[in-house]
């Protein structure tokens, strides 16, 4: 580890070895398992899932608690600033291209795979059937065999709107907060960085209603053929991204009000706005792909 001088901080700083990434692996082997098993209706599934995300949500903690000793220590210098900034810039673009395959699932089953089961080679296999998404039109069926109960879908009114006022307001009070910090108004900072938290809460609430309706009142379901497996796993993965940048915000609230972090030296905060900017990015994908379209 090099110095740039007495006293001053590292050049470059180098962690001791750690536990934490064979933990986390750990814990998110259990999390997979167990929702791999709870989805297929093993009941043991749900308990393994919910223990391995325990686990995992403690390791990492603890690991985030090393990582702002660290920070707060003194260790941080200019090149792991740059590395930090590159390892955020490359996470998200993993994430960009994870929910790309979810976009590109549902484009492909439109324009692909709905056409090609009404198409006239097909027509012997599944008479009847209209190649209309997601063919609930008068006179179609849910599904070629038969096998998909009736569902109704969900357009952009109100619930999906309403969402989309809330992150992209919260992503209004976001940039306010980070002009605060930079012109070290501690305070207003705060004060935005609550608000922007609570949105975020917000946003989660309404769509766990929008779900409740829609099993419900819609018949609305993960097994509702690929309208259905789509829609949840585009808007679900959503919403567990919104959970997750909801509580790094709370974390560098919770971090502001304790003084850490200044005008000049505040990547943390960097990037977890980074990360909640692309969840709205996402998110207006989203709304019009799947709800107006």
């Amino acid at each position: 580890m090099r110095t740039s001088g007495q006293g001053a901080t590292p050049y470059y700083f180098v962690p001791s070895e750690s536990r934490h990434p064979i933990m986390a692996a750990a814990g998110l082997f259990f999390v997979m398992l167990g929702a791999s098993q709870w989805i297929n209706s093993y009941e043991w599934g749900k308990y393994c899932f919910f223990f391995g995300l325990l686990w995992w949500l403690l390791v990492l903690f603890q690991w985030f608690k090393e990582a702002i000793q660290e920070s707060e220590g003194g260790f941080y210098g200019h090149k792991i600033d740059l590395s930090y900034r590159w390892s955020m810039s490359w996470f998200i673009f993993s994430e960009v291209m994870f929910f790309g395959a979810f976009f590109t699932a549902l484009w492909w089953a439109r324009a692909h795979s709905v056409p090609a089961l009404g198409s006239l080679d097909n027509s012997l296999l599944w008479p009847g059937f209209k190649a209309i998404w997601p063919s609930l039109a008068a006179g179609a069926t849910a599904s070629p065999a038969g096998i998909v109960e009736p569902f109704q879908t969900v357009g952009p009114f109100w619930l999906p709107t309403i969402n989309t006022a809330l992150l992209l307001t919260s992503g209004v009070t976001l940039t306010m907060a980070h002009y605060a910090l930079r012109a070290s108004h501690r305070r207003k900072a705060v004060a935005f960085m609550w608000v922007t938290v609570l949105l975020g809460i917000s946003f989660l609430t309404v769509q766990g209603y929008e779900y409740y309706h829609l099993y419900t009142e819609l018949n609305l379901k993960m097994t509702s053929g690929i309208y259905g497996s789509t829609f949840f796993m585009l808007t679900g993965f959503h919403g567990f991204h919104v959970f997750v940048g909801m509580l790094m915000l709370l974390f560098i609230t919770l971090r502001l009000q304790k003084g850490h972090f200044t005008a000049d030296k505040h990547f943390g905060f960097e990037g977890a706005t980074w990360y909640w900017h692309f969840v709205d990015v996402v998110w207006l994908g989203l709304y019009v792909v799947v709800y107006w379209m």
